[in-house]
């Protein structure tokens, strides 16, 4: 899907259909067909695949290539099928146009156009609307690590301050998911925060002077420290799912530890009975107490003694 928008009122409006693209300064390439990545490219825009995009090397990320530069940034949002995935999204700055290519949807694309003419940047020119696009993005990274600290919150009440009844398995296992979840969440703005920051070091050194002449070197520079920022939280919140995560190991190890502790409590109990009662079903000749009447009694009340004096002597040792 290929949407183009251009700044009227000081908002950005979508072109209609059919639309001449030279008039945009904003084009979106959204999964777009083979016609689409034509037009785009009759523009002097080279589209690269999503191989393309996904290679590792730097240099496949940032670069400089007829009068255009590209920047690949891997972000958080939603494939098809609805699910969080990672991929890359490129940039291209022109002079004339700004042109993103992507192939999943990021939250920031969807509530950007909406909100650019409240943006103090503005978008009447491709690098307002450039900034403005990664402002949007860094606030939703921001968004994303709040949600983390609040279900890390959630996990915490719940590990540190059980019921009176404890934690059963099913509660630490559900503790363990939500750890894996928020754990999740927070690599992923942990990568998309790396790649940010590596374009915007590049946008800085290439076309920072362009930025300074329309009195937005600043606002690079306040972007490049607010993401300084939330990689500092992103390892804070890191921190804090390890320590988490060994505090659930941890009652896990105890719960099991216990379990274990009673059934080794209730073999030891019947061993002292057991004994008496492999050695009355011993057949001798000889054993005077089976010919007594009161020797059935006997033999059952000395299992039940012995059973009980290993029980005292456990108490007694704090075993129990």
């Amino acid at each position: 899907m290929l949407t183009a928008y251009h700044s009227a009122n000081k908002r950005l409006v979508p072109l209609p259909a059919g639309a001449d693209l030279r008039s945009a300064l904003w084009i979106d390439l959204f999964r777009g067909t083979a016609e689409e990545e034509a037009e785009v490219r009759a523009l002097g825009v080279d589209v690269p695949s999503l191989a393309d995009m996904e290679e590792i090397e730097i240099s496949n990320r940032l670069y400089h290539e007829d009068d255009a530069d590209y920047l690949t940034v891997v972000m958080p949002g939603q494939n098809p099928m609805g699910l969080q995935v990672m991929s890359p999204v490129c940039f291209v700055l022109m002079a004339s146009r700004v042109v993103t290519i992507r192939h999943h949807a990021p939250r920031p694309f969807e509530t950007y156009p909406a909100r650019a003419e409240k943006s103090s940047l503005g978008c009447s020119t491709p690098d307002r609307i450039f900034l403005g696009l990664v402002e949007e993005v860094i606030g939703r990274l921001a968004d994303h690590l709040e949600t983390a600290g609040r279900g890390l919150d959630a996990v915490s009440q719940s590990i540190y301050h059980p019921g009176p009844n404890g934690q059963g398995p099913s509660e630490l296992q559900e503790v363990l998911s939500s750890l894996g979840g928020e754990g999740e969440r927070v690599g992923r703005v942990r990568l998309a925060l790396l790649t940010l920051g590596r374009a915007l070091n590049y946008v800085d050194q290439v076309i920072g002077h362009r930025l300074s002449t329309e009195s937005l070197g600043g606002v690079l520079k306040a972007q490049r420290k607010d993401i300084d920022a939330l990689e500092v939280h992103a390892d804070f919140l890191s921190s804090r799912l390890g320590l988490m995560s060994d505090a659930t190991m941890g009652t896990i190890n105890l719960a099991q530890n216990a379990t274990v502790r009673i059934v080794s409590v209730v073999a030891v109990l019947f061993m002292p009975p057991t004994l008496i009662a492999s050695v009355y079903g011993m057949n001798f000749a000889r054993m005077p107490e089976l010919a007594e009447p009161w020797g059935y009694p006997a033999a059952l009340a000395l299992m039940l003694a012995s059973a009980v004096v290993t029980y005292a002597v456990f108490r007694w040792k704090r075993w129990l």
